[in-house]
């Protein structure tokens, strides 16, 4: 079993930037590949971001490609996504999600852990 938790949402301005953090325990964090997803009032959840165990492969939904960025420190059992420019259909709570495998899949319900979720807010 594994637990996460995300950290770093908040309320920031059009254009603006947040860095959120999902950190993991009580498994090898190195085993997962993780994800970010988003769910926005009365839609469904959606795919952000992946990236693989080892860190080598990051995969990006089209709408934030070129702007947010996920990484990961394996050795903090700790994935990261740095999200710039922000707009205001970015708004959402956003979740982090891990697989054991070495696949980053898009599909909400391959995904076993998940964490509380943490709200971001775009607005001016």
């Amino acid at each position: 079993q594994v637990q996460l938790v995300e950290f770093g949402g908040g309320l920031v301005q059009p254009g603006g930037s947040l860095r959120l953090s999902c950190v993991a325990s009580g498994h090898n964090f190195s085993s997962f590949s993780m994800a970010w997803f988003r769910q926005a009032p009365g839609k469904e959840r959606t795919f952000v971001a992946g990236i693989t165990r080892s860190g080598t492969d990051t995969y990006y939904a089209d709408s934030v490609k070129g702007r947010f960025t996920i990484s990961r420190d394996n050795a903090k059992n700790t994935v990261y996504l740095q999200m710039n420019n922000l707009k205001l259909e970015d708004a959402a709570v956003y979740y982090c999600a891990a697989v054991d495998g070495t696949v980053v899949i898009i599909t909400p319900r391959t995904y076993p852990h998940w964490g509380q979720g943490t709200q971001v807010t775009v607005s001016s």
